[in-house]
């Protein structure tokens, strides 16, 4: 994702949420999100066979 379409994301969920981002918080935002998306392509990325099953829910 390009920084300015991040840049824009940031300024929209920060609207939507009616959250106020300070000028010197935005870098900080954008390289957390940054590694947030990374992380998460890596999972959707990672192949699954079909045969795989939910893991069991342990209570203790």
């Amino acid at each position: 994702m390009a920084a300015d379409s991040l840049d824009d994301y940031i300024a929209s969920v920060a609207k939507a949420l009616n959250l106020t981002i300070e000028d010197s918080w935005r870098s900080a935002v954008r390289a957390n999100l940054e590694v947030s998306l990374r992380m998460a392509k890596l999972v959707d990325e990672f192949p699954l066979p079909d045969e795989t099953e939910p893991a069991s829910v342990f209570r203790a």
